[in-house]
Formats: structure tokens, sequence, C-alpha cells
């Protein structure tokens, strides 16, 4: 796919680069303020995590181990089936430890519920913290306490800096929704 046709996909670009990494500057402030003298882990869920987790790295000053896990509950469809699979376990000890999820949006919320239980529960972190890039508040399924709030969204299809459709657009360096038309016929 070259890059006409990616423009001619996107219906409107919803947050520039500048805007995104202004966002991820200032959460690694604070970051790097509430996490001083901490034992901290930065964890990934892949693959969308991907550019967010090295942008907030570049701007921190903490230094921190990270991990990632794969999982989904969306399958191959567009809705998630509210069941987590884990692809991908962790891959780092986090055990008495404060852990802050780095993720690119939350939608449902499912995955982001299932996965502070897991880490507090079963893998015994001291702290769980979230930093979504962005966030669909109308399609929560779940009350999540979100300690560093990215942007809040409209609920579109959105793609771009790790969001995908098709595993295509995750390096696009905006945020941008997608046409319709390039997804809907697969809806029906």
């Amino acid at each position: 796919m070259d890059i006409e046709d990616v423009r001619n996909d996107i219906e409107k670009v919803l947050l520039t680069k500048e805007q995104i990494q202004r966002k991820i500057r200032e959460t690694a402030h604070k970051v790097d303020e509430d996490y001083a003298g901490r034992n901290l882990v930065l964890i990934g869920v892949l693959k969308g995590a991907v550019n967010v987790m090295t942008a907030l790295m570049d701007y921190m000053h903490t230094t921190c181990p990270i991990g990632f896990m794969s999982l989904s509950s969306y399958g191959e469809g567009f809705e998630s089936t509210g069941s987590i699979k884990v692809r991908s376990d962790l891959n780092i000890d986090v055990e008495g430890k404060d852990v802050l999820i780095v993720e690119d949006i939350i939608d449902s919320g499912n995955t982001l519920h299932w996965l502070e239980g897991y880490l507090l529960e079963k893998k015994k972190a001291k702290t769980v913290n979230v930093f979504p890039l962005l966030s669909k508040p109308s399609r929560r399924k779940w009350d999540i306490f979100v300690k560093y709030p990215g942007y809040e969204i409209e609920d579109e299809f959105v793609i771009g800096f790790g969001l995908d459709y098709k595993e295509c657009y995750r390096n696009l360096d905006s945020i941008a929704v997608l046409k319709p038309s390039v997804y809907q016929q697969e809806r029906m």
C-alpha cells in the first residue's frame, strides 16, 4: 500500500503528530514525578502499544524495565468477544513492583479490566496504573481508573500511531479516522 492509497483511505485526521507527542511528553513528566525512587515496570499490550511505549520512554527520565503481552478479545471481528486470549504471556517479573500499563486505546475495557486483575492477582504486582493514548468512553463496559488519561475520542474507527486495520496503517505518525468504505463490506 503506497502513501497515496493511505491518504485516500483517511476520512480525517483526529490528532496530529505534534498533539500526540505533546500528550506523551506531558505524561512522561508526570510518570517521572510519581514514580521517582520507586520500582516501576512498563507493560505494553502488543501490537498497538509499541508506538506509544517507545514514545513514552523517549521522554521519560526514569529508568525502568519493560515487558510485553499479546492479548486478544476481538478475534477476527470488529466487536470485542469479552473473552481474553493470551497469545504471549508476560516476559518479565512484576511481583512487588509498580506497573504502568501503556495502551494505544481503551475501547470496551474488557482487555484492560482482565489485565489489571491478572497483574495484581496472578503476577502479584504492588500497584497497577494505566496510560492509554486514546479512550472511547461511550464504548466502556468496565469502570477503569485511568491515572494518566490521554485523549478522549468519539466512537470512530481510528488508525495510526500503532492502531491498525488488517495490520496496516500502524506506521502513520498521526491518529486518523478510516473511511467506512474501506471496512464496511466486512461488517455486513
